[in-house]
């Protein structure tokens, strides 16, 4: 299902934060404060059974306590947590999620297994898109969505960038606020369990704001799948790939 409910993920009309934090310098501070200041236009819930609110936001101890099904559901809490969190979602019928946590197949076996276990839990429900796990998150300035832990929204802009690392995001973010350069969608891919560089390539390729891509590849698994997307995609509009390493 290369673009199944993607929008779900980078243009939503709502969203929880699962892992919210009102602690300064932790990722579900950061992750909400990013949202509300980017000027999200839809709701935002933060989801944290230790806190009856953040800020003016009224937090919500459980996934089933939120008023309605949000669209996208970012998840900040520890790795160990995350299948059980997404059962959770996948159970009130959300269906675009983003697992920014770490500690998954980067860190070992015992990570690997507990991403295989992640899987296995988004296999539950049918149409449910993840996007990570271990990313950045994802910014569309379009949307005036940035749900992610990197400070600061890029301006808007016309080409996409698309990364393996999420230290090169910031670096690029960073850089990118200084020379005033824009993008149409800023993502971090992470460990691709789900989303991976071929459904984004198929996604924005029906984006009117892409006008480009450029990607940061470290290594691709599914090498059908992103040549196809990636051919049909430069008949109309330019891919600049760098290859880590190469």
């Amino acid at each position: 299902m290369p673009i199944r409910n993607l929008k779900k993920i980078f243009a939503p009309r709502s969203i929880a934060i699962v892992g919210a934090s009102a602690a300064p310098g932790t990722v579900g501070r950061s992750v909400l404060e990013n949202i509300v200041r980017g000027a999200f236009p839809g709701p935002v819930w933060p989801v944290n059974p230790r806190h009856g609110s953040i800020g003016p936001h009224k937090c919500f101890a459980h996934i089933a306590d939120l008023p309605a099904a949000p669209n996208l559901a970012v998840i900040c809490t520890p790795a160990a947590t995350t299948p059980a969190v997404l059962r959770e979602i996948g159970a009130v019928g959300t269906r675009g999620v983003i697992v920014i946590s770490a500690g998954f197949r980067e860190v070992g076996p015992q990570g690997l297994a507990l991403e295989q276990e992640l899987a296995a839990a988004v296999a539950e429900f049918d149409g449910l898109r993840l996007l990570g796990p271990n990313c950045l998150g994802a910014i569309n300035p379009h949307a005036r969505l940035n749900a992610t832990f990197a400070a600061g929204m890029p301006a808007k802009g016309r080409v996409a960038f698309l990364s393996q690392s999420g230290a090169l995001c910031t670096s690029v973010l960073d850089w990118a606020k200084q020379e005033h350069v824009g993008f149409s969608h800023f993502i971090s891919v992470g460990n691709m369990l789900d989303v991976g560089m071929g459904d984004l390539i198929d996604y924005l390729a029906a984006d009117p704001a892409t006008e480009a891509i450029i990607l940061y590849i470290e290594s691709i698994t599914d090498a059908r799948s992103f040549l196809s997307a990636a051919r049909a995609f430069s008949r109309n509009k330019p891919i600049i790939a760098y290859k880590a390493g190469r």
